[in-house]
């Protein structure tokens, strides 16, 4: 690509959908197969969510229109499990935004549990409001759960619960040095050269340095030339299981909770 070219790539990028969508009729069956192919390792086959988000919600804040849910499935999201699909063809784009609009109108997966108890066992039992933050009240330590619901399907809510490791990211395919949580949740371990050792949760990243959050709650910031060693744990997770904490029927009660909070 010639030097000072890529304003005029993003135009063609932005533009191709347009052209795309006004000038061909979508093939909703060839949009299905895409997407099981292509989409639901992590949107699962039904579009509820996994690892990637629930698409079967009625409005996607980051796809509200054809223009911006194109642009994410061609470019990704950088700095999270979101991979750019530069090997589909815009027609191919094309019919998989038909298809997913489509997922919108199947009936929502059951909720049997009660929101009112699961809100108890939260602040209570599970004591997540140690870890977790709520419409500004909690900590820092995890994800902000304030509209957890709307992000996550109760299926994956329950999973995470039950194995947090389990829901853990293993790498990001489109990896950038500069990071925010919940995009980048990342567990980091460091070792300075004298001797110091920190691990905690990856707050910032740059090619010369690193913010991390400690267990405690404590902030570090250090350049990477002072460090001996950095470890990315990826998959990890200091959140634990619940397994063993909560009944059969305390679990579906805070994931009717979690699943109300939007």
């Amino acid at each position: 690509m010639p030097l000072g070219s890529k304003s005029n790539a993003l135009l063609v990028i932005s533009l191709a959908p347009a052209l795309c969508l006004g000038q061909a009729r979508v093939d909703l069956a060839r949009g299905q197969r895409l997407y099981l192919s292509n989409c639901a390792p992590c949107h699962g086959p039904t579009g509820n969510g996994g690892k990637g988000s629930d698409l079967t919600r009625p409005d996607l804040p980051r796809a509200s229109d054809d223009q911006a849910f194109f642009n994410i499935i061609r470019r990704g999201i950088p700095g999270t499990e979101m991979p750019n699909t530069r090997h589909l063809l815009d027609r191919d784009i094309a019919d998989v935004i038909a298809y997913v609009r489509t997922l919108s109108r199947s009936a929502p997966p059951a909720v049997t549990g009660d929101p009112a108890r699961g809100a108890g066992l939260y602040r209570a039992k599970g004591n997540c409001a140690q870890c977790h933050m709520i419409r500004g009240e909690g900590g820092r330590l995890g994800p902000e759960l304030t509209a957890i619901g709307f992000h996550r399907s109760p299926g994956y809510l329950r999973n995470c619960i039950l194995n947090p490791e389990a829901c853990s990211f293993d790498s990001f395919f489109l990896y950038r040095f500069v990071t925010l949580i919940p995009d980048n949740f990342l567990q980091v371990r460091v070792v300075t050269t004298d001797g110091r050792r920190i691990t905690g949760l990856r707050l910032n990243e740059d090619p010369f340095s690193i913010q991390i959050r400690d267990f405690s709650d404590h902030i570090y910031s250090f350049w990477k030339s002072d460090l001996a060693e950095l470890d990315k744990q990826w998959g990890r997770s200091p959140m634990p299981g619940f397994r063993d904490v909560f009944t059969p029927g305390e679990l579906d009660d805070l994931v009717a909770y979690l699943t109300s909070l939007r």
